[in-house]
């Protein structure tokens, strides 16, 4: 989305009377849906963006890549005027919007080869792992598959090892002494992925794009970072986790999380 389109988040910002050179807006999770406000949503877990105006382009807050419709309404909040996405007890509907990916993304380079889901391997280490951190397990084998399509003792040209493709750095952060063991890297990569989960409030879009590209690219980007490695990863990992969803015979669910009505 560029300065020029319009946009939820240029409605928002336009009328949040922030500074002249830096806007601040919410992004704020609750129930499985995400919405963007000019103050903390009551009831939610919000995170602060701050924007800088002199920006080229806005990052995509919503931490998911697509096209999506909505309202923006004015509601009153401790005294003050707060303008938002989701609809709360009395709000006031303001101006429908329509907000897409970022124009300056770059293209889609296509999934690459996926595979069938593989649920007989490291059968008891992917469950008593899943069982520890609280993880759904077929969301830890996407990762897994994703990474090394379980190879325990994959390289990556960047240094990540294992069948969780973990830098030494988190390795060492969750225990790992042996960065090739299979029990050891998915028990660490769990507890890894459940940290994520918790940062970005259970958007496992955000913590798939973290997991790939780091917390402080998501961070300084309000999103998923404009890599088309990235990106693929994200559009690889939502087709596994269907499948992986299905294979181990659990209900359908989406990796995303909806905007808030």
């Amino acid at each position: 989305m560029t300065p020029g389109k319009s946009g939820v988040l240029l409605c928002v910002l336009a009328l949040a009377g922030t500074s002249a050179h830096a806007r601040s807006v919410w992004r704020c999770v609750r129930d499985g849906t995400v919405s963007l406000s000019t103050a903390p949503e009551p009831g939610a877990n919000c995170a602060e963006k701050t924007l800088d105006d002199a920006a080229p382009t806005l990052p995509n807050l919503w931490g998911s890549l697509g096209t999506f419709h909505g309202t923006l309404y004015q509601r009153e909040q401790d005294g003050k005027i707060v303008y938002g996405t989701r609809k709360l007890p009395g709000s006031v509907p303001m101006q429908q919007f329509t907000v897409a990916t970022p124009a300056t993304s770059p293209a889609h380079i296509g999934l690459g080869k996926i595979g069938r889901p593989q649920i007989s391997v490291y059968r008891r280490e992917f469950a008593r792992a899943a069982a520890k951190t609280g993880l759904d397990e077929a969301w830890l084998r996407t990762i897994a598959h994703a990474e090394s399509n379980y190879v325990a003792d994959a390289v990556s040209t960047k240094g990540a090892k294992g069948v969780m493709q973990l830098m030494p750095g988190t390795a060492g952060d969750y225990a790992v002494t042996d960065a090739f063991s299979a029990q050891q890297s998915i028990l660490a990569g769990a507890r890894y992925l459940k940290t994520l989960e918790v940062l970005y409030a259970g958007d496992r879009v955000l913590a798939a794009a973290g997991y790939n590209a780091g917390p402080s690219a998501v961070a300084e980007y309000g999103g998923v970072p404009p890599y088309s490695e990235t990106r693929l990863y994200i559009a690889k990992v939502k087709v596994l986790y269907e499948r992986y969803r299905q294979a181990l015979g659990l209900a359908p669910r989406s990796l995303e999380l909806a905007p808030a009505p």
